[in-house]
């Protein structure tokens, strides 16, 4: 994509839609940002960009669920990243059905529009829950998929839904699969901010649930860079393609790298209600990258231990600044 193309970006008031509408808007494209309506005009995080991105940035307030808003959304756009989505999992296990909803028919909309407006690329963002636990590692795109929970059931869907208009329609599609994203406003309700807000807070137990599940966890601006490689890339039409940094850490060693990180010294304690059910529990991510890197010439520069210490870093500092911290509430259990 050339950089005078509009892309509209749904989802773009959320943690890694926010940074990736302003990557694109410092680039030099066009942005239009969809971003969820309510009645408080609140655009999400693009609430604190800065004014120099607002004023480039064009904003479109709806509702993924809703086909003909979607539509008028995309008119005159050459892509669409589509990122909306509902994601936090406890949440899937008491309101599915507004898993569907969003999740499948938000992103059928999406798809419908783009065929009938002659859309050039759609990335549709997956993600490495479809996989459940590990079969085997690291973990390729062809590694069965598993509903291990509501969220993952849909996200599975919708995964299958694009594809089928990559397959029967000949839409431009991408199915962008990242790992466990972390960094800079990230939800309270995933793991690395619920440790890292709980420290910065003057806590020293620290409440978390299962800690020896293991994680490939991305640093978001590798995930926006691998989004951006999947819109400019000329190859991955069709394609599933996973965005990890092919590197696995178990939840408790995290928590202690988080610690070394903010100079402290934690003890871990475990939270019942954080549990997931055991066999929705996904044991084990570990991210095959190379379909990435052959493709799309995407790899992460956070890569490895010492690229994870790195973003923990840059996280754990932008968390700590009161200023930003003040919008969480760690002292409760978010699902």
């Amino acid at each position: 994509m050339v950089s005078s193309s509009t892309i509209l970006v749904t989802g773009a008031d959320g943690f890694i839609g926010s940074h990736l509408t302003e990557t694109l808007v410092k680039q030099g494209y066009k942005v239009r940002a969809f971003v969820l309506y309510n009645s408080f005009n609140s655009w999400g995080w693009l609430d604190r960009s800065p004014k120099e991105i607002l004023k480039n940035l064009e904003l479109f307030a709806g509702d993924i669920r809703d086909p003909y808003g979607v539509k008028e959304a995309m008119k005159g756009c050459d892509a669409v990243l589509h990122l909306a989505a509902l994601i936090a999992i406890p949440y899937s296990y008491h309101s599915p059905d507004t898993y569907v909803d969003t999740n499948v028919k938000g992103t059928l909309n999406v798809l419908q529009a783009a065929k009938e407006l002659g859309i050039k690329r759609v990335v549709h963002t997956s993600t490495s829950e479809v996989y459940g636990t590990a079969q085997f590692v690291p973990i390729t795109e062809d590694h069965p998929l598993q509903g291990q929970s509501p969220y993952s059931a849909t996200k599975i869907a919708a995964d299958q839904l694009a594809y089928s208009f990559y397959a029967s329609f000949g839409l431009p599609v991408i199915i962008a699969r990242p790992f466990n994203t972390y960094g800079p406003r990230q939800s309270a309700r995933a793991v690395i901010p619920t440790i890292i807000t709980q420290i910065a807070n003057g806590q020293r137990q620290i409440k978390l649930g299962a800690v020896s599940p293991t994680r490939d966890f991305n640093y978001v601006k590798d995930t926006v860079a691998g989004f951006i490689a999947a819109l400019n890339s000329e190859q991955g039409v069709g394609e599933v393609i996973n965005f990890g940094s092919n590197f696995e850490i178990s939840v408790g060693d995290t928590a202690q790298l988080i610690a070394e990180a903010m100079n402290t010294e934690i003890e871990i304690v475990t939270d019942e209600v954080r549990l997931r059910p055991e066999n929705s529990e996904v044991n084990r991510l570990w991210a095959d990258n190379s379909k990435a890197k052959q493709l799309l010439g995407w790899k992460p520069a956070y890569g490895g231990r010492e690229g994870f210490k790195k973003g923990l870093a840059e996280t754990a500092e932008w968390f700590s600044n009161p200023e930003n911290l003040a919008g969480y509430k760690s002292d409760r259990y978010n699902i």
